[in-house]
C-alpha cells in the first residue's frame, strides 16, 4: 500500500516534532509551505504560545519567485523575533524537505540575525 505526499509530509512532520521542541529561550521556527506561499512563526511549545510570526502576505510588494518571497519571509521573522528579545531558536522544517523555499526561509532568517 502506497501513502499519499501528504501522508508521508505529516509522517516526516510527527517524527520531527518527537524530537524538536521549543522553549521560551529557545523558540521552535515552525514553517508551513502552501501552494502559493510561505508562513513562519516561532512557537513555546512548554506554554504552547506563538512569540513571532510572519507570512508571505504581509510582503509589501508580492513580485519575485516564491523561492525570494520565502526569503523575505525568513528576514522578516527575525525582524519579528529581535522585537520579542530572540535570538536564538530551533527549526522545525515541518515535514518538507530542506530545499527551496523551506531552504529560503531558513537562510534569509539566519540573515536576519537568528541563530539555528
Amino acid at each position: 500500500m502506497t501513502i499519499s505526499v501528504r501522508e508521508a509530509r505529516l509522517r516526516r512532520h510527527r517524527r520531527v516534532r518527537g524530537k524538536v521542541s521549543g522553549t521560551a529561550e529557545r523558540p521552535r521556527l515552525a514553517v508551513f509551505r502552501s501552494n502559493k506561499g510561505i508562513f513562519a512563526q516561532l512557537v513555546d511549545d512548554e506554554t504552547g504560545r506563538t512569540l513571532a510570526s510572519a507570512s508571505w502576505l504581509q510582503q509589501r510588494s508580492l513580485e519575485g519567485t516564491k523561492t525570494e518571497q520565502a526569503a523575505a519571509v525568513g528576514k522578516a521573522l527575525a525582524l519579528e523575533a529581535k522585537k520579542a528579545g530572540l535570538k536564538r531558536c530551533v527549526f522545525d522544517r515541518g515535514g518538507y524537505l530542506y530545499h527551496g523555499r523551506v531552504k529560503a526561509l531558513a537562510e534569509g532568517a539566519r540573515e536576519g540575525g537568528l541563530q539555528f
